[in-house]
């Protein structure tokens, strides 16, 4: 700060060193002007301008120390130190800046909250016709055109689920539930609504739960698993799926092997980016890379830690361990 100060009153500093220096120049040639006298005047004229200088450091500084200290929040507090008419300049400049600001993200934030509303609200209405669909494609006579319809419709219904879940999750810890729940139901759901997918596929469940409990919510449990499974009969072929769980550490530990294609180790790291889908399949255009960057998102508020290992063409393993009671201490209503 010190530098810049300097720096901003050079030219000052330069006219006070002229006129020092014109003034030692003029007792120089004078002869009838006492040098010694002169030379003692400007020494302590020289102390007093550097005294004035570390006085007025201070004084002018601070205001904008406490600016160059702003986090460029809302929060105005550091412009009220405000005292010469250039310093009222800035705080009046920042000041009028930072309402339009507010105004202008208000406005914004408003729009938004119409658009998330209007797109919920799409998606339910969309859902009544799709379980209509639903009800017409179980009646159809030709199970291949049945199998292919159901597959089309699950994907359909999958895509709408992640957006409506999407919109959710800025708002999540005003929807959980959080109580001990157990395993079976929602698996067994999540699977029987995989079941003609994972027909056509010849793909088969191995459930074994030995710790049958979790704490946790059921309905943001159901998505997670909805993305990790649905990703899991995606990339598999006539094969298993393993499911288990355990206890471990006094924890739960939540296992969903498959025996796919398996994951690149350098796409590993990024498998839950947002828009993330595959660095050696980039063609899939099927892929949205949403569904493990949601089940990432939605497990974080669950305090469900999720670790997954992989190897190409041996598969991929999702381990999801859940919290305990005390890790839920903070959240209200618990």
């Amino acid at each position: 700060m010190i530098r810049g100060f300097l720096i901003e009153r050079r030219s000052w500093l330069l006219l006070i060193l002229v006129l020092q220096l014109l003034t030692l120049f003029v007792a120089y040639i004078d002869t009838s002007v006492p040098l010694l006298p002169i030379l003692y005047i400007t020494l302590l004229s020289s102390m007093l301008c550097i005294l004035f200088f570390f006085i007025r450091y201070h004084k002018e500084t601070k205001f904008f120390k406490q600016l160059k200290a702003w986090n460029h929040t809302y929060d105005l507090t550091a412009f009220k130190n405000a005292d010469s008419p250039f310093e009222q300049i800035v705080e009046d400049a920042v000041t009028m800046q930072t309402q339009h600001y507010k105004k202008e993200a208000s406005g914004r934030l408003l729009l938004l909250e119409q658009e998330k509303d209007e797109l919920l609200s799409w998606i339910h209405e969309v859902k009544t016709p799709l379980t209509a669909m639903r009800l017409m494609i179980d009646r159809l006579p030709d199970d291949a055109l049945k199998s292919q319809l159901q597959f089309e419709w699950l994907r359909i219904h999958h895509l709408l689920d992640q957006q409506l879940h999407q919109k959710r999750i800025p708002f999540i810890e005003n929807d959980l539930y959080i109580e001990e729940t157990s395993l079976e139901p929602i698996i067994y759901k999540e699977i029987r609504d995989l079941k003609s997918w994972c027909i056509q596929k010849g793909i088969g469940f191995d459930v074994s739960l030995d710790a049958p409990q979790v704490l946790t919510d059921a309905k943001w449990l159901g998505f997670i698993l909805r993305q990790i499974l649905t990703n899991a009969v995606k990339y598999s072929e006539a094969s298993d799926i393993i499911v288990e769980s355990r206890k471990e550490n006094g924890h739960v530990l939540l296992t969903i092997q498959d025996y796919g294609r398996g994951i690149d180790p350098k796409d590993l790291p990024r498998i839950f980016d947002r828009g993330f889908t595959s660095t050696t399949r980039h063609q899939e255009s099927a892929a949205t890379g949403m569904g493990l960057y949601l089940a990432q998102k939605s497990a974080d508020s669950l305090r469900i830690h999720i670790e997954v290992q992989s190897a190409v063409g041996h598969g991929t393993a999702f381990y999801l361990t859940f919290p305990v009671p005390n890790d839920f201490d903070h959240l209200a209503g618990m």
